[in-house]
């Protein structure tokens, strides 16, 4: 279901995926099946974003944002894809930013471009994430910084049982003193 009320471009967008009034989806960006894409949200050209993906009110999504299967984006997230940003002047290139598999972006967060956050990882909101963030891994503050574990639900972990954590492709890794290592 696209609003009426919505400037959606595109024709690159899976089935049963619902855009509300005041969104607008540039041509070349590619929305796939079951996603939820608030009103008031803008989605550039070189913009991916997989299934079953929500998109909340206020975010506004430039090129060079990768998002998989599975990804919630809060109210009012922001990204970043230009390092120095100048008015008029643009990169050859905008910056990469990889949302993995199943992670959650907490409300008014910030995420810097060329960055990846790993499957499953829960970015609170507010934080301002600078670097790149592992599977699982719950950030908070600013800058954000690992503060715990989490499941595929999102619930802070206080043990890690063997094998929990796996990327989005297939790799499973084991965490040995704090630090993630792949098995």
């Amino acid at each position: 279901m696209i609003h009426p009320l919505a400037d959606v471009q595109s024709s690159q967008i899976g089935e049963n995926t619902t855009i509300w009034q005041f969104a607008v989806v540039l041509k070349k960006a590619v929305i796939g099946e079951n996603c939820n894409i608030n009103c008031h949200t803008f989605i550039e050209n070189d913009v991916v974003i997989g299934n079953h993906v929500t998109v909340k009110s206020g975010v506004f999504l430039w090129d060079g944002i990768y998002i998989e299967n599975n990804v919630f984006i809060g109210p009012n997230a922001t990204f970043v894809n230009d390092q120095f940003p100048k008015s008029k002047q643009y990169p050859t290139e905008f910056q990469k930013t990889i949302l993995r598999e199943g992670c959650s972006i907490g409300a008014n967060a910030t995420i810097l471009g060329g960055i990846e956050i790993g499957s499953n990882a829960l970015i609170g909101a507010g934080s301002v994430v600078t670097k790149n963030v592992k599977p699982h891994a719950l950030m908070l503050g600013n800058p954000a910084k690992q503060v715990a574990w989490v499941n595929n639900r999102g619930e802070k972990l206080k043990e890690i049982p063997s094998g929990l954590l796996t990327d989005s492709q297939g790799n499973k890794f084991e965490i040995i003193d704090n630090f993630l290592v792949q098995k």
